[in-house]
């Protein structure tokens, strides 16, 4: 009698019933995605503020972690297949767990870059060996539903993982979600150690030099190392996501505007929308499909350019019937929007037309390094923004103490000065007001009678109270290209009022020119598809009539 395992699949039937490893690897994935896209939508902002690299090289140590992140896999999948599944695991959450916790607990160029490599590689072992267990846990009949539990737990975990980051940075700061992705990597390692089983992978292994021999014939290929090349203008754009849009939005509005949170509106129409709009174009050519998606994603950079000049019309607030928006969150929303939208006609395609490019009997080594678009793209896309940052959208560190105030004004409805930080040593616990201090406030308009008190509320952050009013002063770190600084910043409880806020500084009165700079990467992906195909088209029929 045969197993329901050996039964044709259309005589089975169907179940959500896997081992019990199915599961708990998927576990340790929620774990780890959560732990990633936590970090990852921060990581710019934190090699820039809190580390000290400038906008150039955050962006070169971001791009390169994420791309070589995606290009290792294949050859770390050869090393989990010598040695087992669950020890691989088990050595990518220990390097994963003191990787991120490096990075959270010193804050040096030189562990930065440590803590990322260990990142790197502890990410890198984890994809192939997830998505392996998920295969050889389910037969061929029950494929298709494991990996739509293993893509829904991925989403999930980005989708967590980016929220919680918002939540945390605006409690704690960036250190800290360095530390929560550490605990979510340890509770990973925990799992694997105690649950997960190992897994066969006897006589499905390659060697290196199979696969180097494989990636070089891959990029010999004119016609697929084209499409991956214009696909990656696609995901250069979507990159923009964790590279230039949570700095371009605290740099403009404030950190008090929550870009994690944003982020997750990809993932969210992604998960609603690629079901019907898959099957909508299943009898599309793959090259349309595409076309559509490389058509939409150039409008999702010229929104967010056209931001300033929507603000301009209708101002800093635009009333949509239950609250109000800034101009730019709403376009970064509808930007982000369309993006997944972009994504739905793109991706479910992407790999039918990439194995159309395959020679015969060759689809499935074509299919495994379909990941070099996010290779480039990625390198590519965070290099350009570090670059266009510097240009477009500074760091607010590199301005004078002048223009620092005016952008600080700007941007904090409840920042009135900074204070010498030479009157640090004056900022005492539970202590009257000293002279210098009451002298700082004076000199900016701001009585402090001699009865006002101050008093510690928590590390380096400080009330000053009177009869009438209520200041805070906070002692903030700066770090730039080597330096390092203290500014002590004083703060009211009320909002200023909108007519005394003035304008951003002069520095960022092209800002946009960086999403303009994108939205060419866009549109010429999109005439490169059709040149691409075009040329194609033309050698094939050439061919076709010879033969």
């Amino acid at each position: 009698m045969s197993s329901t395992a050996d039964q044709p699949a259309e005589k089975q039937k169907l179940g959500w019933k896997f081992p019990r490893t199915f599961w708990f690897a998927n576990g340790a994935e929620l774990f780890e995605r959560a732990a990633y896209y936590g970090m990852f939508i921060t990581l710019m902002r934190y090699l820039s503020n809190d580390i000290g690299f400038t906008d150039v090289e955050a962006g070169v140590i971001s791009g390169t972690f994420s791309s070589v992140l995606y290009f290792l896999p294949t050859f770390m999948g050869i090393m989990a297949d010598k040695i087992g599944f669950k020890q691989a695991l088990m050595i990518a959450f220990t390097l994963l767990t003191a990787g991120y916790g490096l990075l959270g607990a010193f804050q040096l160029k030189s562990t930065a870059l440590v803590s990322l490599f260990l990142v790197m590689c502890g990410g890198a072992i984890v994809k192939p060996v997830i998505s392996g267990t998920v295969a050889k846990a389910s037969d061929s009949a029950h494929r298709a539903r494991a990996m739509s539990i293993f893509y829904m737990v991925v989403n999930i975990g980005s989708f967590s993982g980016k929220g919680l980051a918002g939540f945390l940075n605006e409690r704690w700061g960036l250190q800290y979600i360095n530390f929560y992705a550490a605990a979510m990597s340890l509770a990973a390692l925990v799992l694997v150690c105690f649950f997960y089983k190992n897994m066969d992978t006897k006589g499905t292994g390659k060697t290196v030099k199979e696969a180097l021999r494989g990636l070089f014939k891959v990029m010999k290929n004119f016609r697929f190392l084209s499409l991956i090349l214009i696909v990656s203008g696609f995901w250069a754009i979507q990159g923009q996501l964790y590279a230039s849009m949570p700095t371009y939005i605290e740099r403009l509005l404030g950190s008090h505007y929550k870009p994690e949170w944003l982020a997750n509106i990809n993932p969210l129409v992604v998960v609603v929308l690629v079901v019907p709009i898959t099957h909508m174009v299943r009898r599309f050519q793959p090259s349309s499909a595409i076309g559509i998606g490389l058509f939409i994603i150039p409008f999702t950079a010229l929104l967010v350019a056209l931001a300033s000049t929507v603000e301009s019309i209708w101002g800093q607030s635009i009333s949509l019937y239950f609250f109000s928006v800034h101009p730019l969150i709403l376009m970064v929303v509808i930007g982000i929007g369309l993006q997944g939208l972009a994504e739905c006609f793109l991706s479910p395609k992407f790999l039918e037309y990439a194995s159309k490019q395959a020679p015969e009997g060759e689809v499935g080594l074509y299919l495994g390094y379909q990941h070099l678009t996010t290779f480039f793209a990625w390198f590519f896309g965070f290099v350009m923004a570090g670059l266009l940052l510097q240009n477009y959208c500074p760091d607010p560190k590199t301005f004078t103490p002048e223009v620092r105030h005016e952008w600080r004004m700007a941007i904090d409805h409840k920042y009135v000065f900074t204070m010498d930080s030479a009157l640090e040593e004056d900022l005492q616990e539970d202590a009257a007001v000293s002279q210098s201090i009451r002298g700082a406030f004076q000199d900016h308009g701001l009585d402090v009678p001699e009865s006002a008190r101050l008093t510690e509320e928590r590390e380096n952050v400080w009330k000053v109270t009177t009869e009438e009013e209520e200041f805070t002063v906070k002692a903030v770190v700066l770090k730039h290209d080597n330096r390092e600084w203290t500014e002590l910043l004083v703060s009211t409880k009320e909002d200023r009022a909108p007519e005394q806020t003035p304008p951003l500084p002069e520095a960022y009165a092209h800002a946009h020119y960086l999403w303009l700079v994108f939205t060419g990467v866009g549109v010429s992906a999109l005439v490169a598809l059709l040149v691409f195909k075009f040329v194609t088209g033309k050698i094939d029929s050439r061919q076709k009539a010879l033969s």
